[in-house]
């Protein structure tokens, strides 16, 4: 099948990949968002899946807008069949959506009509939820809300950061992804409904919703950590420091919420329940440490909180 791949980031790298190498389907351009501008260098960046394509000499499409005219009209052009999706970072009009004969058919990374939206994954830890998975539909003008072509399932360990889990549903999904592909071509898919049961939604990430609150039972504040580890990364204050938090352990120990105990093996911080013992923290310009490590160095007033 004649596709041309829509995507940006790490996550759909591995099903770029396997479309590339699939004896079936011919990917005869990339669409990504436009190379940024980032680092000290002030270099410019190609994104993730735009890199991909260079390397095996693909068409590199990077509209500042979906609608633009001069886009449209390459993609036409290009005719495809089919344009697989995942994770491009862009909403995409109507009459794109209509150029290709079996449409544009998404990789979100939950089993809709569950966690809808930009932080599918991220959602589904803070949650707390057991099962998640990767689901592939047919883009339609709504927010995922297209009709369904097949899922794959992925168990959420309890340890799980949303890099850790997303690495995992961005291998199998770009499997399913392939599988998708090969039953339109041969006529065998039908697209499903979702239910409208079950919907929730997965809003976007943003820095301050990252910041820790410690009025929260320790088991949330584990979750919340861990969905928003590595990025934008869980966050607090403490004392004049804003200070990077990664995953934490619950432990059975007492302390009042934003309380800082430092002890001969770590440095506990108190909840709404028993405290949390902190992992790694990462100061302002410094690089990710132990947590006892940078306590010992910081010397810290005893009675901070983290706040």
């Amino acid at each position: 099948m004649r596709v041309v791949f829509a995507g940006t980031p790490d996550p759909a790298v591995p099903s770029l990949r396997r479309l590339i190498e699939s004896p079936r389907h011919e990917v005869v351009a990339v669409v990504t968002r436009p190379d940024t501008v980032a680092g000290r260098g002030r270099k410019v960046v190609r994104s993730a899946v735009g890199q991909l394509a260079d390397e095996h000499g693909i068409e590199v499409l990077t509209p500042a807008s979906p609608r633009d005219p001069e886009f449209v009209a390459r993609l036409t052009e290009l005719a495809p069949a089919c344009c697989p999706v995942v994770a491009y970072g862009a909403l995409l009009p109507q009459p794109v959506l209509d150029i290709p004969e079996h449409g544009w058919v998404n990789l979100h990374f939950s089993l809709l009509p569950a966690w809808r939206g930009a932080a599918p994954v991220q959602a589904a830890i803070a949650a707390g939820d057991e099962i998640t998975g990767a689901t592939t539909f047919r883009l339609e003008a709504g927010l995922d809300t297209g009709p369904v072509y097949g899922v794959v399932t992925e168990t959420i360990r309890p340890t799980d950061t949303a890099g850790d889990l997303l690495g995992r549903l961005a291998d199998s999904g770009a499997g399913l992804l392939e599988s998708t592909l090969d039953g339109l071509e041969d006529g065998l898919l039908t697209a499903v409904p979702q239910s409208a049961d079950g919907v929730s939604y997965a809003s976007k990430v943003t820095v301050e919703s990252a910041r820790i609150t410690w009025t929260h039972p320790a088991h949330v504040v584990d979750r919340r950590i861990r969905a928003v580890t590595p990025a934008p990364g869980a966050w607090t204050m403490i004392g004049e420091l804003r200070v990077k938090v990664g995953p934490v352990t619950v432990t059975d120990e007492t302390l009042e919420p934003g309380e800082i105990a430092i002890r001969k093996n770590g440095v506990l911080v108190g909840t709404a329940t028993t405290a949390v013992k902190l992992g790694q923290v990462q100061p302002p310009g410094k690089k990710a440490m132990i947590a006892a490590d940078w306590a010992r160095g910081a010397r810290l007033d005893p009675k901070v909180r983290a706040q």
